[in-house]
């Protein structure tokens, strides 16, 4: 299964399902193996995520129906798993649709700030702020 036909409540579902955090974790990890690396030319301060324990990228193309497109990467197994969450998340939709999507409702559905460490749920809601802010100057 590739990401790009993976949906959030595909995520969600697969999250009920598994009872055991090493395994939600696992399927995390799976989740940021299946997004395809950026370039090292894309692993740039522009593109850096501030607040974040480990290095994230996130990189933004808007297309012409005004649909903002993320890609993104990280130098840690976990926190790739989340970028690919906040993919699934807000990739493809509108300014609008971002700015009207509750991010944090959908992560404590998914029980992610409690199971992360501090450090990671900061970086976590970094990647969220970060990705407003894009929507914001789209």
């Amino acid at each position: 299964m590739s990401l790009e036909n993976t949906t959030i409540v595909e995520i969600l579902d697969t999250f009920e399902f598994l009872e055991d955090w090493e395994d939600k974790y696992r399927y995390i990890i799976d989740l940021g193996r299946k997004l395809p690396p950026l370039d090292e030319s894309e692993m740039t301060e522009e593109y850096k995520v501030r607040g974040c324990q480990s290095q994230v990228w996130l990189v933004p193309e808007v297309a012409d129906d005004g649909r903002i497109h993320l890609r993104g990467d990280s130098d840690a197994h976990i926190v790739k798993g989340l970028v690919a969450i906040m993919l699934l998340i807000f990739s493809g939709k509108t300014a609008a649709e971002i700015r009207e999507t509750d991010a944090r409702a959908i992560l404590d559905q998914l029980g992610l700030a409690s199971h992360l460490s501090p450090l990671r749920a900061n970086g976590l809601f970094a990647m969220v702020e970060r990705i407003y802010a894009i929507a914001e100057a789209a």
